[in-house]
């Protein structure tokens, strides 16, 4: 993509004040995915723990002229055992975040979301884009387009709270959030419709917090002052929204491709709602996007180990 990445540049300079966050690269057996972690590594973003064959990934090394001198790596006999053996040290505290490498993204997830030896915790684990559009002035978020097929409702209150945590932890103090639909009127024929209804009364009594939330909202009247006038929507939302929640998985699968393919904009992602956050990588992904993921998680951990001393005291 062409954009100029000034959204992600940011984020990625916030880090760099940082001391780097152990994280644990499972399987990462390709040269992108490899050149990723150590290029976040070399910057001073992440310490990368590498989990996978160790003759496989010095062969790609090798070939690639990557220079893993100093680099931890934890030796596996395959992707499945990558997948285990990386989640056990974010269980273990050795890893305060997971990279996802070039195995699949289910066989990743099965390991995290597994009951007796994951990474769960009381929240439904959510994915949310952190997109850099040019043509919008600030990052606009995502969520769920890549976990959550057919979200139901008590689904959604974790998804849209995990977004709102992920907004304060990227420095948004209270976030604005669009529950998209179709319309922006409650048609009990369109069930989005009441479902951003429902979220946006739980937010009023609290059961959700640390965000503004409004809906149901269409997308242009999310993100476009003009076309909220225009519809005459008084809302503290509409036009400037943060967080965009999309009413399931095809739909903001679709969103989020449609700004990168049309609109030049870039996708960061990450996974949320688990003991650490997971930086989901994509081939696709260009070396500014996974840096730019990778500070995501690295403020996403911040945030975390911040909470822990809170609890502590």
């Amino acid at each position: 993509m062409s954009g100029n990445h000034s959204k992600y540049r940011q984020l990625i300079a916030q880090c760099r004040e940082l001391p780097p966050t152990h994280c644990a690269v499972a399987h990462p057996c390709d040269e992108s995915s490899l050149r990723g972690a150590i290029e976040a590594g070399r910057m001073g973003l992440i310490r990368p723990i590498l989990v996978g064959p160790q003759a496989r990934i010095a062969a790609i090394a090798a070939q690639a002229e990557i220079d893993l001198a100093g680099l931890e790596l934890v030796d596996t006999p395959h992707s499945h055992a990558s997948a285990e053996i990386a989640v056990r040290l974010a269980r273990e505290g050795k890893a305060e975040m997971l990279m996802k490498g070039s195995l699949h993204t289910d066989e990743l997830m099965a390991a995290i979301v597994h009951r007796e030896t994951g990474l769960r915790t009381e929240r439904r684990i959510s994915h949310c884009f952190i997109m850099d559009v040019p043509a919008i002035d600030r990052v606009v978020m995502i969520t769920d387009a890549a976990i959550n097929i057919l979200p139901t409702l008590t689904d959604k209150v974790d998804i849209v709270q995990n977004a709102i945590d992920l907004a304060h932890a990227l420095g948004l103090e209270n976030p604005k959030v669009a529950i998209l639909s179709a319309m922006e009127t409650v048609n009990p024929q369109v069930p989005s419709t009441i479902d951003a209804a429902a979220l946006c009364k739980m937010a009023e009594r609290s059961q959700i917090t640390g965000g503004v939330l409004d809906g149901p909202l269409a997308l242009d009247n999310a993100i476009n002052l003009g076309a909220a006038r225009i519809k005459n929507i008084a809302s503290p939302v509409a036009g400037q929204a943060d967080i965009l929640v999309v009413p399931d998985l095809e739909a903001g699968n679709m969103l989020a491709k449609s700004l990168s393919f049309m609109a030049d904009a870039d996708a960061a992602g990450i996974v949320l709602g688990a003991r650490v956050p997971i930086v989901l990588t994509s081939r696709a992904d260009s070396v500014q996007t996974r840096l730019a993921s990778c500070a995501v998680g690295v403020l996403v951990a911040k945030a975390r180990r911040e909470d822990l001393k809170k609890v502590v005291v």
